[in-house]
């Protein structure tokens, strides 16, 4: 007997602030990986599928994102952590966001 299945794991990258594409306020956005693994009796082996995802604290509004926008928010959160002030101009604002 196998037993087999899929679990997710949700891990929280950053906070930035962030002026929302949705909402139009300024607040904190999470940004989120989320990875689905393939487990072979409840041991996690194989990773099936990595997302990202920029969610806004204010709104709720969730927006899928490609992995360069991933690298260029990571970036401008390492900036804002060593006190450089870079300029707030995500890409992802023209996405949809998701609703549940």
């Amino acid at each position: 007997m196998l037993i087999w299945g899929w679990r997710q794991y949700v891990q929280r990258l950053a906070v930035l602030t962030l002026v929302c594409g949705r909402c139009g306020n300024p607040a904190a956005h999470t940004l989120h990986k989320l990875v689905t693994k393939f487990t072979l009796f409840f041991i996690p082996l194989i990773p099936l599928s990595t997302k990202h995802s920029l969610q806004c604290t204010w709104c709720g509004a969730e927006s899928n994102l490609a992995k360069q926008q991933v690298t260029e928010l990571l970036g401008q959160a390492a900036g804002n952590m060593q006190g450089a002030q870079q300029p707030a101009d995500p890409s992802w604002q023209g996405q949809q966001p998701r609703n549940y």
